[in-house]
């Protein structure tokens, strides 16, 4: 701990420690893109249920390979032969049909040529028994374990699972956010600024970006003056949400009010200030059931706080396995000085397959930020780094 200071793992395990998915529901399939498993997914039938065809031809018995055959009826894709193939006889089929009764091959269509009903092999025929036929229950069968809990539902796993059987799946709900920006200098973006002293508000769309690959509701209300009663008021407001998270005034200064006003709510703060750097001034309490997530009110520091975590607490609401950003090794193109007491992340880009630091480190360069394609992770102490040397990053974005 450097100077009371929290150190970023301590502070993402308490902040995790907070939180739980909410109970488990089951939602349609169309909408749990994003969600995860609550539960294992089992199928519940054979698939495919009966025996079908793997291309299109004609259905005959290998016993009577090599031919010829008469042509006695047609089994299509919902639509299968009501009789059975006897010796020498043969019945059209279309890939996916069902092989009908007696029949234990199917005769591609471009290794035959059909006059009438009557039907010879052209070509080198199906060679064996069981060619070109797809088994029942050769994907998965009834019963079988398909996916895990836990498992994050992508258009694969819903296809899967409405092929096992299933209109509808056990997931963790979407988690409610609510992203609160308090600032008198802020002016929503787009509109006129009436002085020089103000800026345009970023951190709310920016943080609403982060999270939208994830699936949650957002609730954005308008800017926040730096007004305590204010603050407290829309605290209060949004207790019902899952998560809170803020924007500036985490801090301690006079017109640093979250803390002040969580309390005034009836919320609690479990700690503030990370040794990390950008980033140190986060804050973490709860307000009734929901959690409290301050975030610094530089875009820089709110944007790195929030990938370190924001991002972590969302997942873990969600029910996902995998928490944390992953940690990866580049070669350094630039040096890397020695560190202080805080872990730094360092905004850098690929140049030539290495990392090389970016000039401006504010916690205020968006255009930095902006050109950045990975944090460099320097952790606390940590000795110089020279060009050509390993170093750990976390990928903003993937290497051109």
């Amino acid at each position: 701990m450097a100077g009371g200071l929290i150190a970023l793992d301590e502070a993402r395990d308490r902040l995790l420690a907070l939180a739980a998915p909410r109970p488990a529901v089951s939602m349609p399939l169309v909408d749990t893109t994003g969600l995860s498993l609550a539960e294992p997914l089992v199928s519940r039938r054979n698939q495919p249920a009966a025996d079908l065809s793997a291309m299109d031809g004609y259905a005959v018995r290998g016993a009577d390979l090599p031919g010829p055959w008469r042509v006695i009826g047609e089994s299509a894709a919902g639509r299968p032969f009501s009789g059975m193939i006897g010796p020498g006889e043969a019945a059209r089929i279309s890939t996916g049909a069902m092989i009908p009764d007696g029949a234990d091959c199917v005769v591609v269509q471009e290794d035959v040529a059909r006059d009438g009903d009557r039907l010879t092999l052209t070509g080198d025929g199906p060679g064996a028994p069981g060619a070109h036929i797809r088994r029942a229950g050769h994907d998965f069968a009834t019963g079988a374990l398909l996916a895990d809990a836990g498992a994050i539902i992508d258009a694969r796993l819903i296809a899967l699972a409405a092929m096992a059987g299933h209109g509808a799946l056990s997931v963790f709900p979407r988690p409610r956010i609510a992203i609160l920006s308090a600032g008198d200098e802020l002016v929503p973006p787009g509109q006129p600024l009436p002085s020089p002293a103000h800026i345009p508000a970023s951190n709310g769309v920016m943080l609403a970006a982060l999270l939208s690959p994830l699936p949650c509701d957002l609730i954005v209300p308008p800017l926040l003056p730096d007004d305590r009663a204010t603050i407290t008021a829309a605290l209060q407001d949004h207790s019902q949400a899952d998560i809170i998270v803020t924007t500036g005034g985490a801090s301690v200064g006079d017109h640093d009010l979250i803390q002040p006003a969580l309390t005034d709510g009836g919320g609690t703060v479990d700690f503030w200030r990370i040794a990390m750097r950008p980033g140190k001034p986060v804050m973490v309490g709860k307000l009734g059931d929901a959690i409290v997530l301050g975030l610094p009110g530089n875009p820089v520091s709110a944007y790195v706080t929030a990938t370190l975590l924001l991002l972590p607490l969302v997942r873990k609401m969600l029910g996902y396995q995998a928490l944390v950003p992953v940690i990866s090794q580049a070669i350094a193109g630039d040096p890397f000085p020695a560190n202080g007491p805080r872990q730094d992340f360092v905004r850098a880009r690929w140049h030539d397959g290495q990392l090389v630091s970016l000039g401006n480190q504010d916690s205020g360069a968006l255009l930095a930020l902006h050109r950045a394609d990975a944090l460099v992770v320097r952790p606390a102490h940590a000795a110089a780094v020279r060009p050509g040397e390993q170093i750990d990053y976390i990928a903003l974005a993937q290497p051109t």
